[in-house]
């Protein structure tokens, strides 16, 4: 076989950060979830994240944490949950001791109702009370207004408010990354898609894992 003469293509390509259109978006404060996560970009001592869903959480967790996690070490950990190594209190529980967030964290969702509510039902009360420990200061009902050199404004029940803060995080799920399949299609190559480049809405790896076992059988 020829370099690139294939008889099938699969997109698998996953997806990209989704960009909410609101004034200002582009201003140099703002950052993806994937800059800071992935590329470690600078993140100034006050934080606004836009989008409480898993990403937004997962970029709280990283942000109100400073050193190593406490997850790696036992008694650091047992100390922030309040839990008495010694069993000298009862239940052997104690006053939670949490390491203090080295940043103001605001928390946002446009939608009304709990902060996280679509988290996963055994995990997501640990996720919330992770965050609350740590202060991070949560807001649902939220229209954003516009993103400039002086923080983030935003309405909450028709109320205006301004958030000073140095960046604004997006987390506001993501887009397909399919930039490939019309070209692709329109050269006349064969070209299936799965996964989030297929659909990025509810990211299910085990949705992803089926669709690429049943391609596979099918071609």
């Amino acid at each position: 076989m020829k370099k690139g003469n294939f008889d099938e293509v699969i997109l698998a390509t996953g997806v990209i950060p989704r960009k909410p259109q609101i004034e200002g978006i582009n201003h140099p404060s703002v950052l993806s979830y994937l800059e800071v996560l992935r590329d470690k970009k600078t993140v100034g001592q006050r934080v606004a994240l836009i989008g409480a869903g898993g990403i937004g959480f997962d970029v709280a967790e990283y942000l109100a944490h400073e050193g190593q996690s406490t997850s790696l070490d036992t008694q650091a950990f047992m100390r922030e949950w309040g839990v008495d190594m010694t069993y000298q209190k009862g239940g052997a529980l104690t006053k939670p001791q949490p390491q203090p967030s080295p940043r103001t964290i605001y928390l946002l969702q446009r939608t009304i109702g709990k902060i996280g509510g679509k988290l996963g039902k055994t995990t997501g009360w640990i996720h919330r009370s992770s965050l609350k420990m740590k202060k991070v200061e949560s807001i649902a009902g939220v229209t954003y207004e516009k993103i400039d050199n002086k923080g983030l404004h935003i309405k909450i029940d028709g109320t205006y408010r301004l958030l000073e803060v140095d960046n604004v995080v997006i987390c506001a799920g993501q887009e397909p990354l399919n930039v490939l399949l019309e070209p692709l299609r329109q050269a006349g190559i064969s070209t299936h898609i799965i996964g989030g480049a297929f659909e990025a809405l509810e990211l299910d790896a085990k949705k992803a894992i089926e669709q690429g076992s049943k391609l596979a059988a099918s071609i």
